[in-house]
């Protein structure tokens, strides 16, 4: 009974955290491609869409090359306009040209190691065995949340819909608790 009753507190808990968090969260959404042009970048237009859709403000988008120096760039333009959370897609892959995930990972303070859990968790349902190659990750930098995922749009929308969408405002919140801001 104990535990019953402590999964139902922690549930009551969390619910209460979310309805403390901010309806609406800056979003900056970052596409690392070498090969996608904007027309091109169906899971940024996505990223944007759906974070429109669920009343989030876009503050800004950029494609860059999956170099860490225009990685960092577009990290630091999204710190720049005032995003709350930053939406990286591509570069997360085993290949030598994959290097989003060195980029993000050497910048973030703290890692949300659950989300590349829970992200290839349920990669793993929907495509089997090749989700353990996906290096998706999470964390906090300079107080917002950055999230970084592969460039393909199914990924995106697996992310978005099961994990990013809705956590975002309530990620936010606990990162604005750390400045004072909670």
């Amino acid at each position: 009974m104990a535990a019953r009753r402590g999964t139902r507190e922690a549930s009551v808990g969390h619910e209460e955290h979310r309805k403390q968090a901010p309806r609406t969260v800056r979003v900056f959404v970052i596409t690392a491609s070498d090969s996608r042009t904007e027309a091109e970048d169906t899971s940024g237009t996505y990223l944007r869409g759906a974070a429109a859709a669920a009343g989030h403000e876009l503050a800004g988008y950029r494609l860059v090359k999956d170099e860490p120096a225009e990685i960092r760039a577009a990290l630091a333009e999204a710190a720049a306009a005032g995003a709350d959370a930053v939406l990286l897609n591509g570069g997360t892959g085993i290949a030598a040209r994959d290097r989003t995930y060195e980029a993000v990972v050497a910048v973030l303070e703290k890692r949300i190691d659950g989300f590349g859990e829970l992200f290839r968790a349920l990669s793993y349902a929907e495509i089997g065995s090749a989700a353990m190659l996906s290096r998706a990750v999470a964390g906090a930098w300079q107080g917002r949340a950055v999230f970084s995922v592969p460039g393909s749009t199914a990924a995106v929308r697996l992310a978005w819909e099961r994990l990013i969408g809705p956590e975002l405002p309530h990620v936010v919140r606990e990162l604005r608790k750390d400045r004072g801001g909670g």
